[in-house]
């Protein structure tokens, strides 16, 4: 069977269609039986509480008081945030002050750059906001034993989650036992960490959109991600919601590039996202906008 899919993106009536395709290939190419479901995250909601949620951060219910108390509402929407600091200028008082962030407002986790992790696992230590950190980052293009090694070190390290990078090229190329076999190295090398996996989707179209996740769900990753941040474009509700329907109710979604408010976050939420990754994160629980650097 060839590796690309014949003629233009699926339409939805196909798209089911499409991931089993997908699906089956890998499977009998590989010789691999189908990869149970990641561990349960915690941080992570499922649909139902997003839909209350939804219900709650509408029309600014998710602001800070005048007193400087938090409110419930922003509260939890804090708890669907990976604080993100992964520019490569970012200096060691820079991600301190991104942990003390999250420690105020009780962000998911903290997300950095693999040479960062040490430093931020110590810094939460005793604290409910996991350790991430990047992988592959931010072209994807590395080598699977790279992947693989930076892995190693960043779980060593103390990492709670990995977010690596897919091999967008090969993607494009429509080689998915490489890009397969690349995704599963590193949730292997993660030692039952969860994984997520970020698809660049404004580098893709909407066949390889399906196939990056679904490929991702059968080599094991716990989670699909929108974007680096990187990559010339960012989440849109429109990616987050294809993406919920080729993967399911059993791995989660997270949308990431441009998100920078809370009327972004309520709209990735009510799309399918189950995380947000933002470098705006302090705006966005307190009401207000903000440009964010990763």
């Amino acid at each position: 069977m060839s590796s690309q899919t014949t003629g233009g993106g699926p339409g939805d009536a196909a798209l089911e269609a499409v991931v089993a395709r997908v699906v089956a290939r890998i499977q009998k190419e590989l010789q691999v039986a189908a990869v149970p479901p990641g561990p349960t995250l915690r941080g992570s909601w499922n649909d139902q509480t997003a839909m209350r949620l939804d219900t709650l951060v509408g029309a600014g219910a998710d602001r800070v008081g005048t007193d400087g108390r938090v409110s419930d509402q922003t509260a939890r929407l804090a708890r669907y945030i990976d604080h993100t600091l992964l520019k490569p200028t970012a200096t060691r008082a820079q991600i301190v002050k991104v942990c003390e962030e999250a420690r105020v407002h009780g962000f998911a986790s903290v997300c950095v750059n693999s040479t960062w992790i040490g430093l931020v696992a110590r810094l939460l230590e005793g604290c409910r906001t996991l350790p991430i950190c990047v992988v592959g980052f931010p072209l994807g293009a590395m080598s699977t034993p790279g992947k693989v090694a930076e892995t190693h070190e960043a779980i060593v390290e103390g990492a709670e989650e990995i977010d690596m990078v897919i091999n967008v090229g090969r993607l494009k190329s429509g080689e998915w036992d490489a890009v397969y076999d690349d995704v599963r190295a590193v949730v292997e090398a993660a030692r039952g960490k969860p994984v997520k996996v970020i698809l660049e989707t404004a580098m893709l179209d909407r066949r390889e959109k399906v196939a990056g996740s679904a490929i991702s769900k059968a080599a094991g990753a716990a989670f699909v991600k929108t974007s680096t941040g990187f990559g010339g474009g960012g989440a849109t509700a429109e990616d987050v919601a294809l993406m919920r329907a080729v993967v399911g109710p059993d791995l989660g979604v997270k949308a990431s590039g441009g998100v920078r408010s809370a009327a972004d976050a309520h709209a990735m939420i009510a799309a399918g996202a189950d995380r947000l990754g933002a470098s705006a994160s302090v705006a966005i629980v307190t009401g207000g906008t903000g440009k964010g650097a990763y």
